[in-house]
């Protein structure tokens, strides 16, 4: 930061928007980024998996709705027992719910923004995870998180948040060709990782998520993992609040059958619309302030214009 004489320092400075501008981007930052991150910078001219034409670059640009989209993928994922058994039994989670939603965040923006290297190494590295994440579910089902449809089942809940939370926070009028190119593209990680008959569309998503519903339930251990996610600490004391609302925006998310399941009382259209509008404006200053995100080095990375 450049050096700012005290006499002119005022709540519009150029320094001290700058120093808040950090500040913000740090706290953003911490959630999404750690040991194993991807390098999105090198090496110049790799595309990745999906280059920045695609969907995927898009739906996967904007922190709040990966954040929100994250929050009610979570909770639509553990409402089926056997991957709720395997984030319990070998996480801990539990104590540190932040560092979950942290390693998915990274993988989704390596695999997403990252060099063909990265994202094929972070593949990799959750495929040996996967190995040794299995055991017996409570209601006496073996379970192995490298079981393929298994990871069908976690793959499509989780992009099927991250889309919704997309068209609800950033581009409601996102094209539907663009969605279904969007569920296309993003297969190619989950069948990398051994799902299998993954959907490709936005029809086929949504039949297979009715299809699914007989087999997920709601017990002590769901309603539980719901009230970590509706008191999950912030990365800072200043963070807080916006934490607490995002969580809210990420459970108002699921579909009203999913939220029925967990107990929760699905809000009437008035406060479901106050929310989308607080969550609008809470994510001006981080849009404002985030200039180092994954899409924007990774852009950096292809020689194209900065992002925004």
């Amino acid at each position: 930061m450049a050096h700012c004489p005290s006499f002119t320092l005022s709540l519009h400075s150029p320094c001290i928007m700058e120093f808040l501008r950090q500040r913000i981007e740090a706290s953003v930052l911490s959630i999404s980024r750690g040991p194993g991150s991807a390098d999105f910078l090198q090496p110049p001219g790799d595309p990745g998996l999906f280059g920045p034409d695609s969907a995927a670059w898009q739906v996967h640009s904007d922190f709040t709705a990966m954040l929100t989209g994250g929050v009610a993928a979570l909770l639509l994922q553990m409402l089926h027992p056997l991957p709720l058994a395997g984030v319990w039994d070998h996480s801990n989670f539990q104590a540190d719910m932040l560092a979950r939603l942290r390693a998915t965040a990274q993988f989704i923006a390596g695999t997403t923004f990252g060099s063909h290297a990265d994202a094929e190494r972070l593949i990799e590295r959750v495929k040996r995870i996967h190995l040794v994440v299995k055991g017996v579910a409570p209601d006496g089902r073996a379970y192995s998180a490298s079981d393929p449809d298994l990871l069908t089942w976690v793959h499509v809940a989780e992009v099927h948040c991250f889309l919704q939370a997309y068209l609800r926070y950033r581009r409601p009028d996102f094209p539907a060709v663009r969605q279904d190119q969007y569920f296309d593209e993003i297969a190619r990680v989950a069948e990398a990782l051994g799902a299998r008959e993954v959907p490709r569309s936005q029809m086929a998503v949504d039949g297979y998520i009715q299809a699914m519903r007989p087999e997920l339930r709601c017990d002590e251990r769901t309603r539980e993992t719901l009230q970590l996610v509706l008191n999950a600490p912030a990365p800072n004391a200043l963070a807080q609040p916006w934490t607490r609302l995002m969580m809210r925006a990420g459970v108002d998310l699921l579909p009203p059958w999913a939220q029925e399941m967990l107990g929760v009382t699905p809000r009437p259209p008035w406060r479901r619309e106050l929310l989308r509008r607080s969550v609008l404006v809470a994510a001006q200053p981080l849009r404002w302030a985030v200039r180092n995100g994954s899409i924007h080095l990774a852009r950096r990375r292809m020689g194209l214009p900065p992002y925004g």
